[in-house]
This record gives C-alpha cells, sequence and structure tokens, in this order.
C-alpha cells in the first residue's frame, strides 16, 4: 500500500477520455481533490467513436445531465440497433437491436419458443418480437412512460469532450496547456510529475494516462506489457471522413462488411460520420480511401485521414499510481460501439475504489481483474462477427472464417449450435439478447430447444407467439418518426 493519501490526480491527455475522468471525478467525488488535466492543442484527438451503447446513460445520470441539451449540444440522434450487412454474405442484413426479444421463462430464454414455433411454421422473424427492431426498420422513435424502448445516442465526438470540458471546469478542474517532454518518477519507481515543454512541472499522486494510441504514462513510462489479439481481430486501421446529411435519420448505426473488413454510418442531426475499418495485408491505404470514397453519400466536409491501431490491452489497466484510460488502455474496433463504454466503465470502476488513503494493491488487482474480463467479453463478441459467415470471396474472409477461436467463444457458439441455450456471464455487457441475434445473423441455427416449450401445446404456442408481436406493435404504434422526435426534442440551437 502506497503510503501518501491521494490528493492530487493528474490526467495526461483531453479527449472523450480525459474529459470524461475529470468531469465524473470532480462532480462525483472530487470535494477535496486537486483536478488538472494536462493537454496540447497541438495534439489532435481521435475523435471517430461517435456511437454509443445504451449503459453510456448511466453515467449522465449520475453526472446529473440533461439529456435533450446534451443532445443538441453534440448534434445527436437515437440509436436502437446496429444493421449489419452483408457479414453473412453478400445481400444479406440483420439487425442487432437493443432492448429484449420476446418472453423467455426461469428455465429457457424466448428464442427456445421462437425455434419451436418457427418448426411448426406459426413464427415471424425472430426480429418482429423486439420492439427496438421493428422501430428500427421502420425508423421511429420517442421517450414512452412504460415499456419504452432501449437506446442509445449517435454524437459528434469532438464536440463531445467540449461539452464534458465545460461541465468540469465548472466543477473545478484546472486545465494546463502543454507538451509533455518529460516524465520523472519517484525512487520507489512510482510517476512524481510531468514536465511540460515550457519547462512547468506538474506533480500528482494519482495519475490517469488518456494519451491515446501514445499511452505516454502507461507504455512508454512504466513500460506496461501488451496484449496483441491482432491474430484474432486482424483488421489494423482505418480511414475515416465526414459528410452532409442527405436524408431523413434513421435510428440505428450501418455497419456494412467490405472485401478486407467494414465500412460504419453513424448519422448525427446535420453529417454523417463515415470510416473503413481494414486489414492492412490485404488492403493498401490508397486502396482502402478509394473504397470509403467510391461508398459514401452527401458533400465531403473533412479529408479523409487514416488511423492507424493495435487490438488488444495492457496487461494491468492500473499499474502503480497509475491508470489508464481509453485508447491507452487498449483498443478494440467500434464493430459494436464500446470504445466510448470502455472509457465510461474504466471512471466508475477507479471512482468506486478510489484510493483516497493510499493505493491498495487489492484494489489495483480488482480494477485489473474487472477490466480484463470486460476487454475479453467484447473481443469474443467482435470476433464472432468476422468469424461466422458464408463468405469465402476474399482471403481475408476465407481466413476470419478458419483461424482458429478464443475456447470462450468456441464454447459459447456449440452451446448454442447444439442446444440453443446462453448464459449471461457477470462483466458481458452483452446479454442474451445480443448474443441470439448476432449468431442468428450470422447465421448459426440451433439443433433444439429446451423441452419446457413442449408444455405448450401448438395452440397455446400460438397464441403466446402472438402476444408478444402485438405487445410490439402497442410500443410502436406510440412513437413518432425519429426524424420528428429530434425536431421537436432536441434540434442544434444555431443561435
Amino acid at each position: 500500500m502506497s503510503v501518501a493519501k491521494v490528493q492530487n490526480v493528474v490526467i495526461v491527455g483531453g479527449g472523450t477520455a480525459g474529459w470524461t475522468a475529470a468531469a465524473a471525478i470532480a462532480r462525483l467525488i472530487g470535494a477535496n481533490l486537486n483536478v488538472v488535466l494536462v493537454e496540447s492543442d497541438a495534439i489532435g484527438t481521435v475523435g471517430v467513436g461517435e456511437a454509443t451503447i445504451p449503459p453510456f446513460r448511466t453515467l449522465h445520470r449520475l453526472l446529473k445531465i440533461d439529456e435533450a441539451d446534451f443532445l443538441s449540444r453534440v448534434q445527436g440522434t437515437f440509436k436502437l440497433a446496429i444493421r449489419f450487412e452483408d457479414w453473412h454474405s453478400l445481400g444479406h442484413d440483420y439487425l442487432h437491436a437493443f432492448g429484449f426479444t420476446g418472453q423467455g421463462c426461469w428455465a429457457a430464454g424466448f428464442q427456445h419458443f421462437w425455434l419451436k414455433a418457427k418448426s411448426l411454421g406459426i413464427a415471424d422473424e425472430y426480429g418482429r418480437y423486439s420492439a427496438e427492431l421493428m422501430a428500427a426498420k421502420a425508423d421511429k422513435f420517442g421517450l414512452l412512460k412504460e415499456n419504452g424502448p432501449s437506446y442509445a445516442y449517435h454524437i459528434d465526438a469532438t464536440s463531445y469532450a467540449s461539452y464534458l470540458r465545460q461541465l468540469a471546469e465548472q466543477d473545478g478542474v484546472t486545465r494546463v496547456e502543454g507538451m509533455i517532454t518529460d516524465v520523472r518518477r519517484t525512487d520507489s519507481g512510482d510517476i512524481a510529475e510531468v514536465v511540460l515543454e515550457s519547462g512547468r512541472t506538474v506533480q500528482g499522486d494519482l495519475f490517469i494516462d488518456c494519451s491515446g494510441f501514445a499511452s505516454l504514462l502507461m507504455d512508454r513510462t512504466l513500460g506496461t506489457e501488451f496484449e496483441d489479439w491482432s491474430h484474432w481481430l486482424p483488421c489494423d486501421r482505418a480511414v475515416a471522413v465526414q459528410t452532409t446529411s442527405t436524408g431523413e435519420l434513421v435510428p440505428y448505426t450501418r455497419s456494412i462488411a467490405r472485401e478486407s473488413g467494414w465500412q460504419w454510418r453513424i448519422p448525427l442531426q446535420t453529417r454523417v460520420g463515415n470510416g473503413l475499418v481494414y486489414c492492412s495485408e490485404f488492403m493498401s491505404d490508397d486502396e482502402a480511401r478509394s473504397t470509403l470514397m467510391n461508398n459514401i453519400e452527401g458533400e465531403v466536409i473533412t479529408e479523409p485521414r487514416v488511423l492507424r491501431f493495435r487490438t488488444g490491452q495492457r496487461a494491468k489497466h492500473w499499474n502503480r499510481n497509475c491508470v489508464a484510460l481509453g485508447l491507452a488502455a487498449g483498443f478494440l474496433e467500434p464493430l459494436e460501439s464500446t470504445s466510448i463504454h470502455l472509457i465510461q466503465r474504466g471512471v466508475i470502476r477507479l471512482l468506486q475504489m478510489f484510493p483516497y488513503s493510499g493505493i491498495v494493491e487489492s484494489d489495483q488487482a480488482e480494477f485489473n481483474r474487472q477490466m480484463d474480463t470486460e476487454f475479453r467479453f467484447i473481443r469474443d463478441f467482435i470476433i464472432l462477427h468476422y468469424h461466422v459467415t458464408e463468405r469465402t470471396d476474399s482471403e481475408f474472409w476465407r481466413r476470419c472464417r478458419e483461424m482458429r477461436i478464443p475456447d470462450s467463444l468456441q464454447h459459447r457458439l456449440e452451446l448454442f449450435r447444439d442446444t440453443g441455450r446462453v448464459f449471461e456471464t457477470a462483466g458481458d455487457i452483452f446479454g442474451e439478447n445480443s448474443w441470439v441475434q448476432v449468431m442468428l445473423g450470422q447465421g448459426i441455427q440451433p439443433e433444439s430447444y429446451h423441452p419446457i416449450v413442449d408444455m405448450m401445446n401448438e395452440q397455446e404456442l400460438r397464441q403466446f407467439m402472438m402476444i408478444q408481436a402485438q405487445n410490439v406493435d402497442r410500443v410502436l404504434s406510440q412513437l413518432p418518426t425519429h426524424q420528428d422526435f429530434i425536431n421537436r426534442y432536441c434540434p442544434i440551437n444555431n443561435s
């Protein structure tokens, strides 16, 4: 245990990670803390984490953020699902929606009832029984007092960082401008201070590394080992560009599989975020840029820029007196919009274990265990999309189909294929419904269902399935179009 009390917190780097940490610490636990954020205007931010998942709203509730004001400030739109196009096979698409599909029972999820009903010819597609999925297909959205849809957001990442910065500074966070040229350590090996180009030093008791892929503290200073997952997730680059919006706003993210990767389209109120994630072994930067620019709509409003990355995570997210957040801690490509979620989870866990009286090894170990577990669950979920596919039209997809996958994922796939079962596990942000939707969407058809379903006769099952569909229709009948709701609820204030 460190004998020094933590009074001075130094955050290295801004962007979404840095300002999330600053705003949360200052507002939620910062009464007796001095919080300083060091960043340089000369260093750009990645700024492409523009789609979120529903737990994003948890931290906002804690921070007492007004939803409509926030969305107006960040050009926000609502997100009910991700549409996966050409992932299973060319010409095939499916939606991975938030919330729940149908109603299960204590012994078996809804997919078991659906599987039997499907075998009898009395069931529609699985997604027919999801209110979020059907609303996404109908371009509808609304906030209901009861049984409203589960949702997340599409946001402008740069505007979001600015929004969080304003909150943090209102709560007493000090921003220091400057390029860091040196990091000094104590005799024991902890980080003591950072040195700026101007010669100024910023001392701290606890340091939070939000310096992005540079990982200035966690990697360059402390030499924390990196666990590389590129043999499972071979995409190592992305090219991003923004375009003007050309039509009605859809309440879902689009993920379109390409020859050697995939393309995203994220709709904001006045523009669309576009990007192509790809594997440089099979596609050059010029080819990627050309592929992206040939598959966008609207007027280009930014220059395409290439980002290089490596998938994986630090062996420790908390090492000595330094905690890494965001890209400094690890990277999982944004296929399921988990980048900001992992930042927020790291921040919340740090607040739960904050070392006021000194750093305790047991806290560090628990923090690292929880972050490691969550990274691995998300890793497996993303690998699922690549590995379970019928695409054989390129060397990239053939390799993904044939690669050996983690044993943890192999077990999940075999369990679902054999029995239709999915068991939720602590620490997995993706619940039973998410796994079922994606495994079905990617083409896995279970060979059996739970026998408890046979307690219903065919007429009872038919009635049950009809009620599930009616419940969805009841929600949809109350929802306006997504565009109309945005126009009323959170339009951009141009004044």
